[in-house]
């Protein structure tokens, strides 16, 4: 059953994952994901089936908590406004908003708990619980500076010219870089800093 709730909260982070950094583009001047129909909610216009799907049950039926994505939300960021500040707030609409939701999240259900409406024990605790958790990982997760993560968009919007033309070098090998990193355990390190930043919200807890 807990692998089970492990899913929605998983779909609905990466699904709002990719509809603010759409979102976010359109306002800064390109409507790439709007008009291919990628600003919305519905799930079915975001799964992938190896990322949202695939990798997540994996890593789960490894004893691992699950890390997935969705298909990503076109942008062109030539089209941007202000493309290097611009490409910067794309980049960071992702990661911010599941910051946010986590954060909201941890107050709705400490609220619920103290006034002693949420039982502790039910599933309905456990489901916001991983739902806070997998926000956050997913945040952290996509903060590091490796392509094709939203932290190397970070990266490449506040390094001079120079060293952003060198940067862009290794964005072919982004996928391989990852792939190497999760076999030596990355996906461990990336769980610990989420981890610390889940402990720090101070849930109430699970008896």
């Amino acid at each position: 059953m807990e692998f089970l709730l492990v899913i929605p909260p998983l779909l609905i982070a990466v699904v709002v994952h990719e509809c603010a950094h759409g979102w976010v583009a359109s306002k800064c001047g390109d409507p790439t994901a709007r008009m291919a129909g990628r600003l919305t909610l519905n799930p079915l216009k975001h799964i992938d089936p190896v990322g949202t799907i695939i990798v997540p049950v994996a890593l789960r039926l490894l004893g691992l908590m699950p890390i997935g994505w969705a298909k990503p939300v076109p942008v062109d960021f030539t089209r941007l406004n202000n493309p290097r500040r611009d490409t910067f707030l794309v980049a960071a609409a992702g990661p911010g908003i599941n910051f946010i939701m986590a954060f909201g999240a941890s107050l709705l259900l400490k609220l619920w708990v103290s006034v002693g409406t949420l039982d502790p024990d039910s599933l309905i605790y456990l489901f916001f619980v991983y739902f806070v958790f997998i926000n956050i990982l997913l945040a952290v997760f996509n903060l590091m500076p490796i392509p094709p993560l939203d932290g190397s968009r970070l990266v490449l919007s506040i390094l001079p010219n120079p060293l952003a033309r060198i940067y862009r070098r290794i964005e072919r090998f982004g996928f391989l870089i990852l792939i190497l990193l999760l076999n030596l355990g990355f996906l461990n390190f990336v769980d610990k800093i989420a981890s610390l930043l889940f402990i720090a919200l101070k849930l109430p807890s699970h008896s």
